[in-house]
């Protein structure tokens, strides 16, 4: 274990996410929109180096942006591949992981390895036993109330596709990151047909899609907005009973699996 961290460096190509959640931005400036996360372990390629600015690109949904350089760790070729074919998916909503840089907690959705005590690249970590969920709705249950967050992908704030991308990894099946790419995947299913864990996308008045929801049972639908929250799921759209209307018009009902 090198217990050193050490940012990396022009000529390196590969990196993982070090911390928590590092916010991807749409331009190289801290004030510019976050379009989306980086979780702990998640690994990237680097397309650009001017400190203190790497755009980079998940190597799991192909989003790009501008991260920090100070936030990733480097990564070899082999390093990566090794990383890429033993990570898995934590299944909890909040982990305490020890490495090289102390503690820290960790969002459910993030990359651990399969034993308590992991290698990522040269630096070794260690996660804290946690309960688990039993299942994939037991799991996106576990969001309820999360804040809402442009951008977000984990329990300390999310948006809506963020929210779908983060449960259906769970389920082994990496969706890309916007809900208007996300109604790209999978087969139409009526609404009479629909079944737990089936994905509603909405469209806005201009007519693009915008937001996208996990049905539950019953009429139930899991959806982020302003929070993670429940609402009621109709042919219509989402009725939301504290506004007493309904807040998104339903496009389609989609199976992934």
């Amino acid at each position: 274990m090198n217990d050193k961290i050490k940012w990396i460096e022009p000529q390196q190509r590969f990196a993982f996410c070090a911390l928590s959640a590092i916010p991807l931005r749409k331009e190289p400036k801290d004030s510019a929109e976050q379009v989306s996360q980086m979780l702990f372990g998640e690994p990237l390629e680097v397309l650009e180096y001017t400190k203190p600015w790497l755009k980079v690109r998940s190597l799991l949904d192909g989003y790009e942006g501008y991260i920090d350089h100070k936030q990733v760790i480097a990564l070899t070729d082999k390093e990566l591949k090794r990383w890429m074919d033993s990570y898995i998916l934590t299944n909890t909503h909040c982990v305490q992981v020890n490495g090289p840089s102390g503690p820290q907690l960790i969002s459910g959705g993030s990359f651990i390895g399969n034993q308590a005590y992991f290698q990522i690249g040269n630096y070794t970590f260690q996660t804290i036993t946690q309960q688990v969920a039993t299942d994939a709705w037991t799991y996106a249950l576990g969001f309820l109330n999360t804040p809402y967050l442009w951008g977000g992908k984990s329990i300390f704030g999310i948006d809506c596709s963020g929210l779908v991308q983060n449960v259906y990894r769970l389920l082994d099946i990496n969706l890309p990151r916007d809900a208007e790419q996300q109604v790209e995947i999978g087969m139409a299913v009526n609404f009479e047909d629909r079944q737990a864990l089936d994905l509603a996308f909405f469209k806005n008045q201009a007519g693009r899609v915008h937001h996208v929801g996990i049905i539950g049972p019953e009429l139930q639908i899991l959806h982020a907005s302003g929070q993670v929250r429940i609402d009621k799921l109709t042919e219509e759209g989402i009725y939301n009973d504290a506004a007493g209307n309904f807040t998104h018009s339903l496009f389609e009902i989609r199976r992934l699996f």
